[in-house]
Formats: structure tokens, sequence, C-alpha cells
């Protein structure tokens, strides 16, 4: 990863900022090779704005970029997207928020959209579709679902990284995540990270899909001002013990390719769904975010709508030429 940042002042006074970054493990689209930008905030003034953006454009033409996309943070595996619709509810962990001003400082500078990310959020006690049901009863004997073993956590991380890049590799937009990225982010989350919210499925004995699900942090640290000293710390780690959240987050899941395109890669992401839910529910869990899904991937955005999914936010990612 490469990246640049900037800062916009008036004065001595900072009002705005925005990265620019190239992801070499990003290949190509259609001969493009592509850009990202992100960290971009900046005060409702759109020429602003337009010296930010053409910053970043200027520095991704010069190391040999044709498209800029963003926002990201820092690239497609990280926080991404501008939110766009969604704005009366508080922001989920690890998902991006922003005043709806952002968007059309982007659209006024001449960027539009690339694709859209939707944000669904569902009741864990939701009845189960009959459909999906049935589905899954006809397969239970080749499919099995555990838990995360965390007596092998390493192993474990390993696996689902592999699992993720495969299920992913031609999603819009991939990068695959690399083993010392993806072990850090593990070690990370394995703080908050309960065995009973996660599951990986398994067909024939061979593993073939997982899911994660993490308690909302930011539902937990929402009193603290931003500061964990001298007292937050103490304050988010009692409230994780004692499992204060009463939302949660989906932000891992995936079926590898071979399953997809169908029945069985249907009864395997229902099947994951369906294996953490209780545990959640059980836990005080009364409202689950599955994000994001991407706005083309309309068989798990079917499933979820048949589940009682509500899609109550959505995000942008914003493209545009870098030289012309």
């Amino acid at each position: 990863m490469e990246a640049q940042a900037f800062v916009a002042r008036l004065g001595n006074r900072p009002v705005g900022t925005i990265s620019a970054q190239v992801d070499r493990l990003l290949q190509p689209v259609d001969g493009q090779r592509i850009g990202y930008f992100g960290q971009f905030e900046c005060i409702d003034d759109q020429a602003v704005a337009d010296a930010l953006l053409s910053s970043a454009r200027e520095w991704l033409g010069k190391a040999g970029c044709d498209q800029m996309q963003g926002p990201f943070d820092l690239n497609v595996n990280q926080q991404c997207g501008l939110l766009i619709d969604g704005f009366d509810t508080p922001p989920m962990m690890l998902m991006n928020h922003a005043p709806p001003r952002y968007a059309e400082h982007l659209q006024t500078y001449g960027l539009s959209p690339a694709m859209r990310l939707y944000a669904y959020r569902v009741a864990p006690n939701f009845e189960a579709p009959a459909a999906m049901s049935r589905l899954l009863a006809r397969s239970a004997r080749r499919i099995r679902f555990r838990p995360m073993d965390f007596s092998r956590f390493g192993q474990e991380v390993s696996l689902i990284r592999e699992l993720f890049n495969d299920a992913w590799a031609k999603n819009w937009g991939f990068s695959p995540l690399t083993p010392e990225v993806f072990a850090r982010s593990g070690r990370d989350l394995k703080q908050i990270l309960k065995p009973a919210h996660s599951c990986i499925a398994e067909v024939d004995d061979e593993p073939a899909g997982f899911i994660v699900a993490l308690p909302n942090i930011n539902e937990l640290i929402q009193d603290l001002d931003g500061k964990l000293l001298p007292f937050g710390w103490a304050k988010l780690l009692w409230r994780l013990k004692r499992q204060a959240a009463t939302t949660a987050r989906v932000p891992l899941m995936g079926v590898v390719q071979r399953y997809q395109r169908g029945p069985m890669g249907a009864a395997i992401s229902f099947g994951m769904i369906d294996s953490i839910r209780h545990a959640l529910h059980e836990d005080g869990i009364r409202s689950v975010e599955l994000s994001w899904i991407l706005e083309t991937n309309d068989g798990m955005n079917s499933l979820i709508e048949a589940m009682g999914g509500e899609r109550y936010k959505t995000y942008a990612i914003f493209e545009g030429a870098c030289r012309g």
C-alpha cells in the first residue's frame, strides 16, 4: 500500500482532510488501474472539497492510476463507502458515518456512484423461512456447522482468511487479505469475539463458509466522549464482560465459490446465520446488522429480506477519472 495524506487549511485553521492510496494487490479492471481516496472530512465549502479531491486525484494520476474510487480506509477490506441513506440512525462499529453534504460535494466535483453497499438489520429471534428450513434439512447429512475453536485460534484465523479470499475473489473491488493483516485483525477482534457468535461451515468435512458476529462497541462507548483514559477502558471491559450490548454486527461472512450459485450455497448461508442467532439472542442482542452487502448480490439480499431483514442504510463508492 502506498499512500499520501493531505490537509486543507484556511490560514492556520485545518478545514479538511483526504488521503490518496494505491493498493498494489488490486488488479486492473477492464485495463484501468484503480486508485483510492479516503479519510475525507470537510467543512461545508465546495471550494475546499474541490481542492482536497483535486490533490488526491493529481497524486493518484502521478502514481499511474486511471480511475479514483472512494472513500476507502484504506482499502475495500476496511471501512469503506459514504453514507447516502440512513442518517437518522447511529453509526455501527467499523462502518462510516457522514453528513449528507459529503455526497453532494463529491457529486458536484464530478464523481458518481460506482457501487452501492447495503446494511440490513434483523432481530435474531426471527421466524425461520419455511423454504430455507426445508433446504437446510435436505442438506443436513452433508453440512456441519461448528463454532471457532479458540484453543487453536491462530489456525482458525488462517482458515477464515483462506475462505474469505476464495469466497470474495470474484466480487466487485476485491483485494486479497494478506496473512499478516488478517492475523493482526484477528488478535484485535479476539478480545470481543465469543466462540458461539462465530461459525465455520463444512461440507463433506471440507471447510465451505464462515460467519462472525461482534458486539456493537459503538453502543458501549457512546457516553465516554471518545476518551478511554483514565477510566474509559475499565468501563468498556466491564460492559463487555456483562454482555451489555443489545446490538451486534456481522462484518465477516462468506461461502466458497464452489457452492455460491446453487442451493447448497443458500443452505450454507442460512445455516450459518441460524447457527449463531440463538446465541446472540440469549446474550441479550436484540438487533443485528448484516453489512455490507453489494447491491448486485441478489442472492444474499433476497435471503436477508426473507428472514425479515430491513435495509436501513445505504452507502456508495464514488468514482471518477484521474486523467483528462
